[in-house]
């Protein structure tokens, strides 16, 4: 098991999960997951030379929990790695990995802190440079406006989202991890009416050989204590973080980098707006290199943790 510890970051304190000595390479997870989406990976990134290191991201888990809307920016969440960074491996630039949400964490704060990140990794969803636009306004106008339920319209008044998924966290959980796993038969489960609820029309989850009973009692556990609200107002920033990274805008992630996303995650291709999500990196980060992995949905490493770890310890040891 690794080793807890609470780390004053500056703004925030994390529980973070160490294990091992060297370069440090900090594991960033996400929506709805906590530090133990990265179970399989921290002792095989340790054996390989690194200080791997998953955290609870700011109001997940052993984490600070703060209440307002603006304290889960990404510019807020990104300097809390820096802050991470900085008394974990002082003057050393780290690596960073991110899942999910923690994807969108990890290449931003690379891309806006050259100088501590040496090299990124992100899984389920690619880099798609500076935003050019609020990401509130696109899907609003490809769904909202369309009558069309979106996830993150749902998700963007506050305490709505909340009630649903605080009612049963651990059905809420094992719900959204099957309705969008490689496991899932196909189907339209997402295709419904603005109007409808997040759970609303999502198959009863059908026993997994990567999610057990004891991965959903620990995620239960995690979200009884915690609730939900600090991880569902990280959907509430779009407009804040596009002002944000509007100084980026045009400008390219320069480090090393590696995608590793799934033929069965919407996020891959960006909810369809790509068909080869690796060579639209490629205008964003040029150093990119990238995997898609036939079968996998959305919890990347969760699902294929050996092809992921394969991947993975390949990249950092070329480093």
């Amino acid at each position: 098991m690794p080793e807890f510890r609470n780390i004053d970051t500056g703004a925030a304190t994390l529980r973070c999960a160490i294990e091992g000595t060297g370069p440090l390479a900090i594991m960033v997870h996400g929506f709805p997951e906590s530090w133990y989406s990265w179970r399989h990976q921290i002792a095989p990134i340790a054996a390989a030379g690194y200080t791997a290191c998953a955290i609870d991201v700011r109001g997940y888990g052993g984490s600070d929990k703060p209440l307002r809307v603006e304290d889960y920016t990404l510019e807020a969440i990104a300097g809390d790695l820096i802050g991470l960074a900085d008394r974990l491996s002082p003057g050393e630039p780290v690596v960073l990995i991110g899942h999910d949400w923690g994807a969108p964490i990890v290449w931003n704060t690379a891309f806006t802190r050259p100088d501590r990140i040496r090299a990124v990794a992100g899984l389920s969803v690619p880099f798609a440079g500076a935003p050019l636009r609020p990401f509130t306004e696109m899907f609003r106008e490809f769904f909202t406006s369309q009558g069309r339920f979106f996830y993150q319209e749902y998700f963007q008044e506050p305490g709505v989202a909340e009630a649903e998924a605080e009612a049963n966290p651990r059905d809420f959980v094992a719900r959204m991890m099957y309705s969008i796993s490689g496991d899932v038969p196909e189907g339209a489960y997402w295709d419904k009416p603005l109007g409808a609820t997040f759970l609303q029309g999502l198959p009863d989850p059908q026993p997994v050989p990567w999610l057990s009973a004891t991965d959903l009692d620990y995620y239960e556990g995690e979200f009884k204590a915690s609730g939900f609200r600090g991880p569902l107002n990280r959907y509430r920033n779009h407009e804040r973080d596009f002002e944000w990274l509007k100084p980026w805008q045009g400008k390219q992630l320069e480090q090393p980098c590696l995608f590793i996303g799934g033929t069965r995650d919407p996020a891959t291709t960006l909810f369809g707006a790509v068909t080869d999500p690796v060579a639209m990196m490629r205008m964003f980060a040029p150093r990119v290199e990238g995997h898609v992995l036939d079968g996998v949905g959305h919890w990347t490493q969760q699902e294929r943790p050996d092809a992921v770890n394969a991947l993975l310890l390949d990249w950092l040891k070329r480093l």
